[in-house]
């Protein structure tokens, strides 16, 4: 009988401890998850910065400085981007992209080894109106973290693009900062743009576009959330 009860009782213990630690690894799951869940913003704002060279050609008057700041608020299937536009020069209409790159440094200097915006979507327009606050425009589309492009044909892996840059839709618009019309970027509807006139700069320390809500520091160089080398078919 004796050996039974201390039988039983080791038995106990071995439950006892069991559990325990089964709670304690649901309780550390349901922290990490809290966390994880914490960690992905549902809202992003950020500014576009003004190209320099072609600041002058954006500005209502010598008063306001030209301001272009984005609201993302993400979906369960898609996303809603609000631009709001300030000191802008009416009647202006600017064509919007979402970039693989931006050509500015986080302390929005010039970058010099910028090799090119990469893969660039054309997302919409937004003209300004007869006052200089009237620039607003709201998108839907897939836009935090996930936002891709791929081309099997040229072998272009799956790219993000989490940068944000705005051009001048007519070219004309923006002869009076030095721009030459008839050398026109293809950054429209009709490949025949303005230069670029206002983008958004990366993160100082993973260099990712702010359309990445999620960055993962432990890659180099840094990505955006889980994402793993994809194979496309």
């Amino acid at each position: 009988m004796n050996d039974c009860r201390k039988v039983n009782s080791w038995f106990a213990t071995v439950v006892r401890n069991a559990i325990r630690g089964l709670l304690a690894t649901l309780a550390i799951a349901a922290v990490s998850g809290i966390a994880s869940a914490q960690e992905k913003k549902d809202e992003v704002r950020f500014r576009l910065v003004p190209i320099p060279q072609f600041v002058d050609c954006l500005r209502a008057n010598r008063y306001e400085e030209p301001k272009a700041r984005a609201t993302v608020i993400r979906g369960k299937q898609n996303d809603t981007l609000i631009l709001d536009l300030d000191g802008i020069r009416p009647d202006l209409v600017l064509s919007i992209f979402s970039l693989e790159r931006s050509n500015l440094r986080a302390d929005s200097t010039r970058d010099p080894n910028f090799k090119g915006f990469g893969l660039s979507w054309y997302q919409s327009e937004v003209e300004t109106g007869r006052r200089s606050d009237d620039g607003h425009v709201r998108i839907k589309t897939v836009l935090l973290d996930e936002t891709f492009g791929f081309d099997n044909d040229v072998n272009l892996p799956p790219t993000n693009a989490f940068h944000l840059g705005f051009w001048f839709d007519d070219p004309q618009d923006a002869v009076a900062c030095g721009f030459d019309p008839t050398k026109p970027s293809v950054f429209n509807g009709e490949h025949k743009a303005g230069p670029l006139a206002m983008i958004t700069v990366p993160d100082v320390e993973t260099n990712l576009g702010p359309l990445c809500t999620e960055p993962n520091k432990s890659t180099t160089p840094a990505t955006c959330g889980e994402q793993a080398e994809m194979v496309v078919h």
